[in-house]
């Protein structure tokens, strides 16, 4: 009987061992979530330096995750996959209300965070406003969770009293692909954030002057970086300090190139109430 004891408690004390020590392991990993901004190939390559260059820093491995497309992306945050989460500002909102995401950063690219949905077009095509589109095929990227290239874009149109229903609606897989398929004419008009028409790599591939912004959205907080509501403070204050500094020396300005970005910059909740306006106009959600 009494060996019989022990055996239990030996086997008890394993299995606490063993949860504890799978617990330490993971938490000793920070998974880093990407939305699909990019195609999959661009993005890891974008964002590898950095994960690599956190995981020196924090002391905790990085490891990033890249989705193929908004779907796939969206389902890991549901499940709180992602303990470090790059998206758009409509995800973090979202987010922020029904998972306790917090923001700690937002991007800021070519100098400037701040970000506007535009409406785009051929400058052969003959369309010169808005109500031009009516009965038009106008192509998003993404799905309806894209907050430039689609909940902006549709605001715009809403705004110039263009309304659903009056148009074609269609969708890329992301919004490059949007600018690449208006400048091959594959669709009226397309949805995008404007910065993207000053991407190298969407430069490299399309001559951008043969496209013009048929209208602007308003001026929104730049794409931003979310941690769990799990996540140890002293820990998500480390992972901040450490983006905000990649700006001040030169192995930082290099990884901050391979992301596209000239700064990571604090932000606050607050910062993303215009986002909570537009999500509203648009989609009737509350955040």
């Amino acid at each position: 009987m009494e060996n019989n004891f022990i055996k239990k408690s030996l086997l008890m004390l394993s299995v606490f061992i063993c949860f504890y020590a799978n617990s330490a392991i993971a938490e000793d990993v920070i998974k880093m979530g990407i939305f699909p901004r990019k195609p999959v190939l661009e993005t890891t390559k974008a964002y590898e330096p950095l994960a690599k260059y956190l995981s020196s820093k924090i002391g905790k491995r990085v490891e990033l995750v890249v989705s193929k497309d908004f779907q796939t992306f969206w389902e890991g945050v549901k499940k709180k996959e992602y303990d470090l989460v790059h998206y758009n500002q409509y995800h973090y909102v979202k987010s922020h209300k029904e998972l306790g995401y917090n923001v700690i950063l937002m991007n800021e690219e070519y100098g400037s965070s701040k970000i506007n949905a535009a409406i785009i077009v051929r400058k052969d095509s003959g369309i010169n406003s808005i109500p031009d589109l009516k009965g038009k095929k106008i192509l998003f990227g993404g799905n309806k969770q894209a907050m430039q290239s689609y909940i902006g874009a549709v605001q715009i149109l809403t705004k110039n009293g263009l309304k659903s229903g009056q148009y074609a609606e269609d969708f890329a897989v992301n919004p490059p692909n949007v600018a690449f398929a208006i400048f091959n004419k594959m669709a009226d008009a397309g949805g995008i954030g404007e910065v993207l028409l000053q991407l190298p790599k969407i430069k490299e591939k399309i001559d951008v002057e043969q496209l013009k912004i048929l209208a602007r959205g308003d001026d929104l907080p730049m794409l931003c970086w979310g941690v769990k509501k799990e996540m140890n403070k002293d820990l998500a204050q480390m992972i901040q300090k450490t983006m905000i500094g990649l700006k001040n020396d030169e192995a930082g300005k290099n990884i901050l190139k391979d992301a596209e970005a000239t700064a990571f910059v604090s932000a606050a909740d607050k910062d993303y109430d215009i986002v909570r306006k537009i999500v509203k106009e648009s989609l009737n959600e509350e955040y």
